[in-house]
């Protein structure tokens, strides 16, 4: 699914778009993944959910829930930083995080890659950070260490570009799970800027 895109994706972005709420925010992201279905196709751990669910990294409760500071040392990383050896139908499971991934958790991070495309071409609050833009990442078999969801701050957005971006953040492992409890994303990123 390269270049085209599904009525239920883009109806998952409108209602994460016009509703900021977690919920909403996390519906329109479940829509957008479940429409694609590359970045998530490690098998689940769980039975089946009935609806999205996330859960923080296994860090103090604290460092779990608070927000990096804008003024913590960004770190330059590329998604081979963030990158699990996993085989392709291995379950995700929280021992599957390399010692790099947990340094980087609960710090600021910028991260280049190409943004997800959608109908939304400005003003996106939410959208999904992919190693690149071939095919692997855009339809099934992508890995799940290859994406990441950024979810812009309040009063920042971010614009749609064919180009490969820069996204400044917060990033924090956090488990994305569909409808039927399958991985989705297991990264996330709280979006300061991008370039």
């Amino acid at each position: 699914m390269p270049h085209t895109l599904s009525t239920g994706l883009m109806t998952g972005l409108t209602i994460g778009h016009a509703t900021r709420g977690p919920v909403s925010g996390t519906i329109g992201i479940v829509a957008l993944l479940v429409a694609i279905t590359g970045c998530g196709d490690s098998r689940t751990t769980s039975g089946p959910a009935s609806t999205a669910r996330t859960e923080h990294a296994s860090l103090p409760p604290a460092a779990a829930t608070s927000r990096p500071s804008t003024h913590q040392q960004v770190r330059e990383i590329t998604f081979d930083d963030i990158k699990l050896d996993l085989a392709k139908d291995e379950a995700f499971t929280r021992e599957r995080l390399t010692p790099r991934v947990e340094e980087l958790a609960g710090g600021r991070v910028r991260i280049r890659g190409y943004i997800l495309p959608s109908f939304q071409q400005r003003g996106l609050t939410q959208f999904v950070l992919v190693r690149d833009n071939q095919e692997c990442c855009f339809g099934p078999g992508a890995a799940l260490h290859d994406c990441v969801v950024v979810r812009m701050q309040p009063g920042k957005t971010a614009d749609f570009s064919i180009r490969p971006v820069a996204v400044t953040g917060g990033f924090r492992v956090e488990e994305l799970r569909g409808p039927d409890g399958r991985h989705l994303a297991i990264y996330a990123l709280d979006g300061e800027t991008v370039q």
